[in-house]
């Protein structure tokens, strides 16, 4: 199977799989910093490059990525632009909507930035409510995953950013964005407050990497996508089972 991916497809193509019955996949990026050695696209570089594999599987419409995202906490770094949660909320519900007036069976979002989880799950909330089905994605097992595969540590619990993860799954999908001879470790000391009020990672951390790229592989990123595309696949059959498509 392969998706119907918007770059690429003419819009009698994209009709002739509406008609079949199909779904949607769109992936929600950021434009922030990622070190050094990581382009700032890196977040939509990646669930991009996921959500085309999971379209492909699922036989979908691939739409072309959102590439902002909530990235105020990485605003003090030269190169991030964020965009307001209520504005990225917006985009996913406006989309939403496009995709239910022309037909479209259900809509799978995969975000790869932690800014936008909040604004995400709104949007899904809003687009059920109108009766399009969401199916949200945050890279489920990654932390299993990364446990398993990668040798550093993380700079904290379930905290990757442009670590060995990142630049792992960058070098699977976007290898040519990845300076592998700039990769330098960072484990800043998060302020005790972290988490428990609005603060910029550059107040602690100045060169924005969390943990160690250095280990980093494309081989170790295949495997990181290979064991997300398969939690994600579980749980979008049973998404699709519940509502039907």
């Amino acid at each position: 199977m392969s998706s119907a991916d918007f770059s690429r497809t003419p819009w009698v193509d994209v009709a002739k799989r509406i008609e079949a019955g199909t779904l949607a996949v769109l992936a929600l990026g950021a434009c922030e910093q990622h070190g050094a050695h990581l382009p700032l696209t890196t977040d939509t570089d990646m669930a991009h490059g996921v959500g085309k594999r999971l379209a492909d599987e699922l036989d979908a419409l691939l739409l072309p990525p959102i590439t902002y995202g909530d990235a105020w906490t990485a605003s003090a770094y030269p190169g991030t632009i964020s965009i307001s949660p209520r504005t990225l909320q917006a985009m996913v519900e406006d989309i939403g909507h496009e995709l239910l007036r022309m037909g479209v069976r259900g809509l799978v979002v995969v975000n790869g930035h932690f800014g936008n989880r909040e604004p995400m799950l709104l949007a899904a909330r809003t687009l059920v409510t109108a009766g399009l089905p969401v199916c949200h994605l945050d890279y489920p097992g990654l932390e299993r995953l990364a446990a398993e595969i990668c040798d550093s540590q993380p700079a904290g619990p379930g905290f990757y950013h442009a670590d060995e993860v990142e630049t792992a799954i960058m070098l699977a999908v976007a290898p040519e964005g990845v300076d592998m001879e700039r990769a330098e470790p960072s484990y800043p000391s998060f302020p005790p407050t972290f988490g428990s009020e609005p603060m910029q990672f550059r107040d602690f951390n100045p060169s924005g990497v969390f943990g160690d790229p250095r280990p980093a592989t494309a081989a170790k990123g295949e495997a990181l996508i290979a064991g997300i595309l398969g939690e994600s696949l579980r749980i979008v059959a049973a998404w699709s089972e519940r509502h039907g498509i």
